[in-house]
């Protein structure tokens, strides 16, 4: 199995484990699957992949995939930060992913 299947694979677990839905658009989550792969392989976990790394899964904790803000974000706005994770609501209303405000402390970030 390749690394971007056992992205994907993961990213249905974790979907179907919180309850959540994954973003419709195929492409887009193509997109960020691969690069959950490519964390992976670069960092040894599931960063982010649309936040910085410290390179440091101690301080990179916050943002394992899926990170510590997406339960409120999803709840809150309907999508986690990167669009990847849906409330279920939201993706059955067909919503896109959009802009949603960074949760994450500035103290936090690299």
């Amino acid at each position: 199995m390749s690394g971007i299947e056992e992205a994907r694979r993961f990213v249905e677990r974790a979907a179907r484990k919180r309850g959540w839905a994954i973003n419709p658009d195929e492409r887009f989550v193509s997109f960020l699957v691969e690069g959950l792969a490519r964390q992976r392989d670069r960092h040894g976990y599931y960063l982010c992949p649309c936040r910085e790394s410290w390179e440091d899964r101690e301080k990179d904790r916050d943002v394992v995939c899926p990170c510590v803000y997406a339960e409120a974000d999803i709840a809150e706005y309907g999508q986690c930060f990167c669009g990847l994770f849906f409330s279920r609501e939201a993706a059955r209303e067909g919503r896109e992913a959009g802009s949603i405000p960074e949760r994450r402390p500035p103290e936090r970030c690299p």
